[in-house]
């Protein structure tokens, strides 16, 4: 009996130790040519949700001082959603993000501050420069839940969090906004 139950924690604790390695999600950084971080650097975040992998790769702008959300965002003007280049979204699997249905497939993602908060914009335009934009391309768009971050983020950052099974959150932050909504893998 006491095999029986030895097995059967261990056997938990195993599917235990793989759903968790599925619920993480990992962000690099990519130097420029002299090996030397960028002033903005290329970040790829990755993270899988269900069976779904999603990658997100984006400039990662800093504060540096400035009013990012006067200086560097417009209110009603679509904001390249980091720096440089266009920010990608991959996804192997189809998504709800918020309330859009994203298929498989690779996308650009935009951000738009309005005076009803902010939207999130899915366009099936890829490979852009990041003030590159068609409108005429949106999947769709998506509110954002805003909410204030206890202390400033230097660094701009779009990560996964919160990943249970075929439902996390993806995350925008910078300065002190963090942006979010749900995703969830079909």
């Amino acid at each position: 009996m006491k095999k029986v139950l030895l097995s059967a924690v261990l056997a938990l604790a195993a599917t235990g130790l793989v759903a968790q390695s599925t619920s993480t999600t990992t962000t690099t950084m990519t130097n420029g040519k002299n090996g030397k971080p960028l002033p903005s650097p290329r970040m790829l975040t990755t993270g899988q949700v269900g069976k779904a992998k999603i990658d997100i790769d984006y400039g990662a702008p800093s504060v540096k001082g400035r009013n990012v959300f006067f200086d560097v965002v417009k209110q009603d003007k679509i904001w390249r959603t980091g720096a440089n280049e266009a920010t990608g979204f991959k996804t192997s699997g189809a998504l709800m993000v918020g309330s859009l249905h994203v298929p498989a497939g690779s996308y650009t993602l935009y951000t738009m501050p309005t005076a009803d908060g902010w939207w999130l914009v899915v366009n099936k335009q890829t490979g852009q420069w990041g003030l590159t934009y068609d409108e005429k391309q949106d999947l769709g768009r998506v509110k954002l839940t805003s909410s204030t971050l206890p202390s400033s983020q230097e660094v701009f950052s779009i990560s996964i969090e919160k990943i249970k099974g075929n439902h996390a959150e993806l995350h925008i932050k910078w300065d002190k906004t963090d942006l979010s909504t749900p995703i969830m893998a079909h």
